[in-house]
């Protein structure tokens, strides 16, 4: 052959093998298990690695393989058995040492990768997923390693908590896998991440309200969960689950409320209502004034045009207010309720102008006291519009700061009412 044949012919034999590198999936596997023996232990080698097969083995192609590998060591059966006739490393996250140290480490492998390969993210989310359903097939020390890898990962942003729907599966629930694995998730996840960013997660993928169904149906009470989780060391998770039931509570007690309003129901009956339902659900009366006062604003359809909806809000109030005054029994009630005034007032920009006539109308009619109104006003009050509450609130609290004095002078003899009545009229 010429020299130049030769080069041909060679070149032909590189193409062959590299073809049958990236294309052949067993091909594949022998080439990332034996970039892996070479590594061994040393992750940022491991690293270094990964990225740099990622430009001549098909990742695209072969993600479920190579995250079986770094996962296990090798393929994975149905299952979650290693495949018997594959090539396998004993380099990988299920033979590396139980602590938190290799975990986090092995954490940064993953996020390198994905981060170096975006369209890997899919793949990985899949894989997690499908370890998950594998739980029986592993060992208690390998399911442990890979709860605490999910749940560092979970912190770090690299999964998203849908993947936890696959604990819900009937067989690992039956089994008592699912909590158990939960419990050393939450662990690792709390620890890298505070309980409210960890609710966060689930809440926007509407996990949240679904962690009772890691357990049996037998046992899918709020006293079992909360003594399990709380028992295992994670009290804040039971608070949280304890927290999402009380939410779902007050939403559907807010929606019946709102009902009756809408059918005509006479106050006197949706008042012995809603006592009832703090007797029975063990709600506050601060939650119940917080409940009422939602249900009486999306009672109605409100005017857009600010100059209107003032006058429009101070008669539908008024004309609700039994239904206030029955819940503001306690001063802690009062203040809650200014609270939620000021708070709706901001978030509705129509009613910004509207908050101090609010306030008064309902100190006019006695659903909040002149001590709510001034630690409101003093110490108690929101960030939200503050100045411009504070503000318009400003003429009134100095009237009522003055009361006393003016109580023995001006107003000598005259009734609460009357008295009311004045400061109205030197505010308007």
């Amino acid at each position: 052959l010429s020299p130049s044949q030769f080069a041909l012919l060679q070149s032909h034999q590189f193409i062959s093998v590299y073809e049958k590198e990236r294309f052949d999936p067993t091909q594949f596997q022998e080439s990332i298990v034996q970039g892996l023996n070479q590594t061994g232990t040393d992750l940022e080698a491991v690293a270094k690695f990964l990225d740099s097969s990622g430009a001549k083995l098909d990742y695209r192609r072969y993600a479920e393989t190579l995250f079986d590998i770094l996962v296990a060591g090798g393929m994975l059966a149905p299952g979650g058995a290693l495949s018997d006739d594959m090539t396998r490393t004993h380099f990988c996250l299920f033979t590396a040492p139980e602590d938190v140290k290799t975990m986090k480490a092995y954490a940064q492998v993953f996020n390198k990768l994905i981060r170096r390969y975006k369209y890997l993210e899919k793949g990985f989310e899949e894989e997690i997923k499908k370890l998950l359903l594998f739980l029986k097939g592993f060992s208690e020390s390998e399911r442990n390693k890979l709860a605490m890898l999910t749940g560092i990962l979970l912190a770090n942003g690299n999964l998203s908590a849908l993947i936890l729907s696959s604990l819900f599966n009937e067989n690992l629930v039956k089994e008592g896998l699912s909590p158990a694995f939960a419990v050393m998730l939450f662990k690792s996840w709390i620890s890298e991440k505070d309980i409210n960013s960890v609710a966060a997660s689930l809440r926007k993928v509407g996990i949240d309200s679904r962690l009772m169904e890691l357990f049996p149906v037998n046992k899918r009470s709020s006293d079992y969960f909360s003594k399990y989780f709380t028992d295992a060391g994670l009290k804040e998770l039971s608070d949280l689950a304890h927290n999402q039931r009380s939410l779902g509570t007050r939403k559907e007690l807010q929606k019946e409320i709102q009902e009756q309003m809408s059918q005509g129901i006479s106050f006197k009956e949706i008042i012995a209502y809603g006592r009832e339902e703090i007797k029975k659900s063990s709600i506050s009366e601060q939650k119940m004034i917080g409940i009422m006062w939602t249900s009486v604003m999306s009672s109605v359809e409100w005017n857009k045009k600010e100059e209107l909806v003032t006058e429009q809000a101070i008669k539908h109030l008024k004309q609700h207010s039994p239904l206030l005054k029955a819940f503001t029994t306690q001063g802690l009630s009062e203040l809650t309720l200014l609270l939620r005034v000021q708070e709706y007032c901001y978030d509705n920009i129509h009613f910004m102008k509207t908050f101090q006539k609010i306030v008064l109308l309902l100190y006019k009619v006695n659903v909040v006291s002149e001590e709510a109104v001034l630690k409101w006003y003093t110490e108690a009050h929101l960030a939200k519009g503050k100045s411009v509450f504070l503000e318009q609130m400003k003429k009134f609290v100095e009237w009522l700061k003055n009361a006393e004095e003016e109580a023995t002078t001006a107003f000598e003899g005259q009734s609460i009412q009357k008295k009311i009545k004045n400061a109205c009229v030197v505010l308007i």
